[in-house]
């Protein structure tokens, strides 16, 4: 079946997208030591699910031993519920325009056709993965690991597309908005913006993801990718970019996705931070991808620690794996190196000599130095960012 065809029939099923959690499928379930739903939706496998409108879908686990997400077991967050199909891509533009020489409208097609097409490995993490960890609660989605992924973009650089149109001399931000809309008039659009220095060769406007086109939960048919930096800088069925000289203040940059601007990015619940600032580029995290919290292994066999690492671009140094509770320390075997954003695969193999259960513990550094810290030596926050502390995993053995 054709790409357009399949997403005219299984949008129309994506009545799933308005549908309660009480629908047929559904199933509830342990993991991770949480009580979690899963649900099918287009293009998905069943992922652990906050909400179906707008969807809020966590990959499990199982799913960091891969270097590279599957589509299918790809997480998905939107902000707005309103997401429209795109069946004729024909019709599909991105507008440009602000302080510019050419205010363009620019096809799906001429991307690309007029402009070198490039590939980008990096990782997406939505700002607030882990955020479950964090004691005591912070409030947004609790999210377990799974609200991150790494794929292969392919698209066109951004910076080519602005040079067709013709920066002016006084530009100096650039804002992004897409497709989706709010439910409720009031509510502001899903909008980003970002300083034209922050600009470089691997910030891309794809149209593919692993070899294929956009899924449409993660932002069909194009959307921004700027590696090294939390999700919400990635701006999803992207439609229009403007051009100015100055800031304009927008919620999702002056009230959301922000953290303390002090040296820990920390504050208490009784005591909140006065001046914060957006978040932007990731921190160093692993997740472990196998075993699984609560998996049985047997007395004595051969156990494959795997997972990922990464950070914002600087790149994995090492990582190292504690079966004693961070007692002691040894290093993992690092994978092949798949880019400066993408993950950075490990593996451990242990054999283990006592029964009952086991913590096992994996921490990142890079290669500026900066390891992920201890649970206890995180700083919290009220809007549950950027938790990057050592990944636990608790198993049995038998």
């Amino acid at each position: 079946m054709k790409r357009r065809d399949f997403l005219k029939t299984s949008l129309a099923a994506s009545a799933l997208l308005g549908a309660s959690k009480s629908l047929a499928g559904t199933t509830h379930q342990p993991i991770d030591g949480r009580e979690v739903s899963k649900m099918a939706f287009p293009e998905k496998k069943p992922l652990i699910t906050y909400s179906d409108r707008p969807p809020l879908l966590e990959s499990p686990r199982s799913t960091f031993v891969h270097e590279f997400t599957p589509n299918d077991e790809f997480f998905v967050r939107w902000h707005l519920p309103e997401i429209p199909k795109h069946n004729d891509l024909d019709k599909y533009v991105i507008e440009i325009d602000g302080l510019v020489e050419r205010p363009i409208k620019i096809t799906i097609g001429e991307l690309k056709k007029n402009f070198e097409q490039v590939e980008v490995n990096a990782v997406l993490q939505c700002g607030g993965n882990s955020r479950s960890a964090f004691d005591p609660i912070a409030g947004g989605i609790q999210w377990g690991s799974g609200a991150m992924g790494c794929a292969k973009w392919k698209g066109v650089r951004l910076k080519d597309v602005l040079d067709y149109a013709g920066l002016k001399k006084n530009a100096h931000w650039i804002e992004f908005n897409g497709k989706d809309k709010a439910a409720y008039y009031k509510t502001p659009n899903f909008v980003r913006e970002i300083e034209l220095h922050e600009l470089d060769d691997n910030v891309i406007i794809a149209y593919e993801m692993n070899g294929e086109d956009l899924p449409y939960l993660n932002g069909f048919p194009v959307r921004l990718v700027m590696p090294g930096y939390y999700s919400d800088n990635w701006v999803k069925m992207l439609s229009h970019i403007t051009v100015s000289d100055k800031y304009k203040s927008l919620f999702f940059m002056d009230v959301a996705y922000r953290v303390p601007d002090n040296k820990t990015e920390s504050e208490t619940p009784t005591k909140r931070a006065k001046k914060t600032k957006p978040i932007t580029h990731m921190n160093v995290k692993s997740v472990i991808g196998y075993p699984t919290n609560g998996e049985k292994v047997y007395y004595n066999s051969h156990v494959v620690v795997r997972g990922v690492a990464f950070d914002s671009g600087y790149g994995i140094k090492k990582v190292e794996i504690s079966l004693d509770g961070g007692k002691t320390w040894e290093e993992a075997n690092l994978k092949a190196d798949n880019g400066r954003y993408s993950y950075r695969g490990f593996y451990y193999p242990f054999k283990p000599t006592k029964y009952g259960k086991i913590k096992l513990m994996a921490r990142a550094t890079n290669n500026l130095g900066e390891t992920q810290p201890f649970a206890h030596e995180i700083g919290w926050n009220h809007g549950g960012y950027k938790y990057n502390g050592i990944d636990e995993v608790t198993i049995e053995v038998i």
